[in-house]
């Protein structure tokens, strides 16, 4: 797999590259170039060059580009979803369903958005001038997306750049290329300049932290891990960038004494389950009323075992692997410490027979009894692992559930309206579902509080990240000697 810059796929100046595995089977299903920094400053003059004519482009040529751009992904919907799920590991029914039509629908939804990106109203504040807002493109950003939703993070970095006017370098994760570039590769055909979109497709201490220090980059945006975050902040730092972050995060999945019972257990195996629970958003800490504790401890355990761990590429496989070996041994590893403090209610291990042992697979695992300040409950595992607490009162649930750094997405479970209002009030997290944990929807924003981060993806919303906000003022006087001008000086 080469990169692609300038509106073509090119080979990397490095002459190194990497195999790419499916990490269900072990089996490598090719290569991919690695960048160098060469490489990055070759996508980002090209970025650079492109931004002229695509930024000055009517907002109707930009969206009819991306209203192509989406109809072309349409016809390779089933080449996307190959692509997505081999590269990751992902079910063929979670590629086919989930990540590819919601990123083509982004698509679709930035077509529209693009044609409304404007200011606010013109006035005269002041009666002697004329007021306007005009919002306008940074320049070139560079991105980097992670290896969880390859597809649907290129589009979430992708689409609100181009949309908004910017051209962009996007460096997706080395593990999983395959369908970023393809993404990219749709622009091009679509119409979309070359050099608008490029992909440069490193390793992140080479490619990843020059491009995040590159002179010519105005704005940087990072999907991954907290830690890493700050690592891009101090690298942003250095030229004063404009920074985006969407970070980890440890969602509390609140269920009240009131709540369904059989939708919260469902929406429980549902929300920490998928994607193998490689989500930033997956529900991880179970923070349940004492009442009904142990009758949903058990119903969760019961769904866990019913899960179907299979080949990726069948119909019926609810469950694909992890990432990596590496990424399974610390899942892993997690919950052996666990073993310590809590009990492993179901879950636990790895497969051993047949076909599945030889892919990055985990079995669904459930923990009770682990203490609020373990490693299990505080920390995120990024794994289909799911730790449940206890609570007694409302006010003990609330505090239970912002007892974390994070504050990317969270949920409540009840039937009381009331109790529902005051959870999406006073949970701290960027999206609070009621009665669900999951949805996402193009036109609604996603993004954290705290340490999960800053900036939004999807909707309207994440124009306010890619633009910068001028105010024009135009005298309407004609008068060549103003009011104003006698407190800096005076004349006859």
């Amino acid at each position: 797999m080469q990169q692609y810059i300038d509106g073509q796929r090119t080979e990397a100046t490095s002459g190194q590259s990497q195999d790419l595995t499916d990490p269900s089977t072990g089996e490598v299903i090719g290569t991919v170039d690695l960048a160098s920094t060469a490489d990055v400053d070759a996508a980002v003059a090209a970025a650079a060059r492109a931004f002229p004519q695509w930024s000055r482009a009517p907002h109707v040529e930009r969206a009819e580009a991306l209203t192509k751009a989406a109809a072309i992904l349409d016809g390779m919907a089933e080449e996307l979803a190959q692509a997505e799920s081999r590269q990751g590991g992902k079910p063929i029914r979670l590629a086919r369903e989930f990540d590819v039509p919601g990123s083509i629908d982004n698509v679709s939804f930035f077509a529209g958005a693009a044609r409304n990106l404007e200011g606010r109203a013109t006035a005269e504040y002041d009666g002697e001038h004329t007021s306007s807002i005009r919002r306008e493109p940074i320049g070139v950003v560079g991105s980097i997306s992670p290896w969880n939703y390859p597809l649907q993070m290129a589009a979430w970095k992708v689409l609100p750049a181009i949309a908004a006017g910017n051209t962009i370098v996007l460096k997706p994760s080395e593990l999983t290329p395959l369908t970023s570039v393809m993404f990219a590769e749709a622009f091009t055909r679509a119409g979309v300049p070359d050099g608008v979109v490029n992909i440069v497709t490193g390793r992140g201490d080479e490619a990843g932290a020059h491009l995040l220090r590159h002179p010519d980059v105005g704005m940087v945006s990072f999907t991954g891990s907290t830690r890493v975050g700050r690592t891009v902040l101090e690298a942003a730092s250095g030229t004063a960038k404009r920074v985006h972050l969407e970070l980890g995060g440890k969602a509390p999945f609140v269920v009240f004494d009131d709540a369904d019972l059989e939708a919260a257990i469902h929406g429980a195996v549902a929300g920490s389950l998928i994607n193998t629970g490689q989500d930033c958003t997956a529900a991880t800490r179970a923070i349940v009323h004492r009442s009904v504790h142990d009758d949903f401890v058990a119903g969760v355990a019961e769904l866990f075992e019913k899960v179907v761990l299979g080949p990726v590429a069948d119909e019926a496989t609810d469950l694909g692997s992890l990432i990596s070996f590496e990424h399974r041994e610390r899942v892993a590893g997690m919950v052996e410490r666990a073993r310590g403090y809590a009990r492993i209610v179901t879950g636990g291990a790895a497969p051993t027979d047949g076909d599945l042992a030889k892919g990055a697979y985990y079995r669904p695992t459930l923990v009770a009894g682990a203490p609020t300040d373990s490693e299990i409950v505080r920390d995120e595992v990024f794994g289909p692992v799911l730790a449940v607490v206890p609570f007694d009162s409302d006010d003990e649930a609330i505090a239970l559930a912002n007892d974390t750094v994070y504050g990317l997405a969270a949920s409540a479970w009840t039937r009381d309206v009331f109790r529902a209002q005051r959870a999406s009030r006073e949970i701290a997290a960027g999206c609070v579902w009621i009665n669900d944990h999951i949805p996402i929807i193009s036109e609604m924003p996603h993004g954290g509080y705290k340490q999960s981060g800053f900036g939004k993806d999807m909707s309207a919303y994440s124009f306010d990240d890619y633009t910068q906000v001028k105010h024009v003022m135009s005298d309407i006087t004609g008068v060549a000697r103003k009011e104003w001008h006698r407190t800096i000086f005076r004349t006859p």
